[in-house]
């Protein structure tokens, strides 16, 4: 685990496990709390009424800012020892972005 210390001392470990334990349950819940203003966010810019030029981009922008949040915080991508699967997650995501716009080149010409 990436929050396992041994100090030697069982009450020095178990203290910093609960201290850190309660630092990432209060990110989790900070950042659930942001997701759930950004969604409502989005909610009210759909139904203010603006051009459909502005609320599709600003929709997936804010959905992008909320992949970032789930992968840092619920998925623990923050947390050391996951720096493989994090090279293969941006890795996929880099191909899938470079075939997007391949695609939409494509169509476009």
């Amino acid at each position: 685990m990436a929050n396992q210390v041994n100090s030697g001392n069982p009450k020095v470990d178990y203290e910093y496990r609960r201290r850190k334990n309660a630092q990432d349950m209060r990110m989790q819940v900070v950042t659930f709390a942001l997701m759930i203003f950004l969604t409502l966010v989005a909610f009210i810019a759909v139904a203010g009424g603006f051009s459909e030029w502005f609320i599709f981009p600003f929709i997936l922008l804010l959905a992008v800012i909320q992949v970032i949040f789930q992968l840092y915080y619920f998925m623990h991508m923050s947390h050391k020892g996951h720096e493989a699967p994090a090279l293969f997650l941006y890795s996929g995501a880099f191909v899938a972005f470079l075939t997007v716009l391949a695609f939409i080149t494509i169509v476009w010409i």
